[in-house]
């Protein structure tokens, strides 16, 4: 049987015009399922997120589909980008997936830890961006839904007076919704600020009541004081601290 013969990464560059009407305007990233651009609209100039589904991980489309039905059940939760249209769009000789969104300015955390001292936050700050973000996957898993794919790459953030104003990207399909994938997305918020504090080099020195918060990275611990974003933002809001 001869070899299956490989498909080339999607290869996009500023200029390129995709669905005759989507002007590449620069690459936001590339991951596991495909490359995602800012492009302008051509006929009104509105500025655009455009995610271009790598067949190699979603050759009958599945992906794609699933991303649009979910960002249009999660349309107001404010911490999600807002998704307009999916289409099949073809370049060169293959037909490929796309689903455009909202552009959302914004930097990543990973950008942004890169540029503090130490390339890590101080646990005051570490809070704050925690609490963002328990306050911004809240009304995601009301409604029994999560995210899937919580990581430093998939934040943006902006300051936003004493705190940060949060956004997440790429939604991750771990199958149907239940209970342990809600955890698994409050486990991953954790993970967040244990590494955005310095990670294992620096967690001894973290005083005590962040290490309640992030309880060894023991996800049993974890599920016992807060299962959801709710409550891992009640905890938060009511964490005592120890007079020094």
């Amino acid at each position: 049987m001869p070899a299956r013969k490989a498909i080339s990464p999607i290869q996009l560059h500023p200029g390129d015009i995709v669905a005759g009407k989507y002007s590449i305007e620069e690459v936001l990233g590339q991951g596991f399922e495909g490359a995602v651009y800012r492009v302008r609209e051509k006929g009104t100039g509105i500025e655009r997120s455009l995610k271009i589904y790598d067949p190699r991980r979603d050759p009958r489309h599945r992906n794609v589909r699933w991303s649009a039905r979910k960002l249009h059940k999660l349309r107001d939760c404010p911490v999600l980008v807002q998704y307009r249209t999916q289409e099949l769009v073809t370049l060169g000789d293959r037909r490929l997936a796309m689903l455009v969104a909202d552009f959302v300015p914004g930097e990543s955390l990973a950008a942004f830890l890169g540029r503090q001292p130490g390339k890590r936050l101080g646990f005051f700050q570490g809070l704050h961006l925690l609490r963002a973000l328990a306050a911004g996957l809240e009304p995601v898993h009301d409604q029994g839904e999560y995210h899937g794919d919580i990581h430093d790459e998939n934040i943006l953030i902006s300051r936003h007076g004493l705190g940060f104003a949060v956004r997440l990207l790429d939604l991750r399909d771990l199958g149907p919704s239940e209970t342990a994938l809600i955890r698994r997305d409050v486990h991953h918020m954790v993970r967040v600020l244990y590494d955005a504090l310095g990670g294992a080099r620096h967690y001894r020195q973290q005083p005590a009541e962040v290490k309640a918060v992030i309880c060894g990275l023991k996800t049993s611990l974890m599920d016992r004081k807060f299962r959801n974003a709710g409550q891992l933002g009640w905890f938060l809001d009511n964490l005592e601290w120890e007079s020094r």
